[in-house]
């Protein structure tokens, strides 16, 4: 990414706009995650119901700490998958706004395996990370293709990296004693339970 690009996006996202950026997996819609209007316009451009939680991106431990409750068990799993394609179900805290979750007490979070991405979250901080789509539609691989989904204006920045069609991330619930996995993904629930037996 040119840093002009970057400029751009950081500028938009500090705005309250909506950029779209590239993850290890799809195309993501991506918006300051503490901007309740922000997070607000995505649920709507993409015709969400806000019941629906959208999940988090950050670039670090450190970031993820600061907006959800980590334990020994959930550090084994972030240093040993993430980055990578693994979603964690975690049990927010206040500094999430409820629109983020639904108004759930979790929120979902990745850290996504992406050059791009990890450079524009460790800039700016935690984004939204809901596919760039409209809800219940495919999410398109290119960036052209997604930018004919939306209204003109509807988003600020896009950053093209090309064709993406990776496989959805594992999500992983670690609220509870017992871990759970919703839905299946590239890690598996053997390698999962390795890492927190072993890790």
């Amino acid at each position: 990414m040119s840093n002009q690009k970057l400029s751009l996006a950081l500028s938009a996202l500090s705005n309250g706009e909506i950029i779209v950026y590239p993850t290890d997996t799809l195309y993501g819609l991506g918006a300051d995650v503490f901007n309740k209007e922000a997070v607000r316009r995505v649920f709507e451009i993409k015709k969400r119901k806000f019941s629906l939680p959208i999940s988090v991106a950050v670039s670090s431990l450190a970031d993820l700490e600061k907006i959800a409750y980590v334990d020994s068990r959930t550090k084994k799993i972030v240093n040993t998958f993430l980055p990578g394609s693994l979603t964690l179900v975690l049990k927010k805290k206040k500094a999430i706004p409820d629109i983020v979750t639904g108004n759930l007490d979790n929120v979902a979070i990745r850290i996504p395996n992406n050059k791009i991405a990890l450079e524009l979250l460790s800039e700016f901080g935690p984004l939204t990370c809901t596919s760039a789509n409209i809800h219940n539609q495919p999410t398109p691989s290119l960036i052209s293709d997604i930018n004919m989904q939306f209204k003109k204006g509807e988003i600020s920045v896009l950053i093209d990296d090309g064709k993406l069609e990776g496989v959805p991330s594992t999500i992983l619930d670690l609220k509870d004693e017992q871990p759970r996995i919703l839905r299946k993904g590239t890690i598996t629930e053997s390698q999962i339970l390795d890492a927190i037996n072993n890790g």
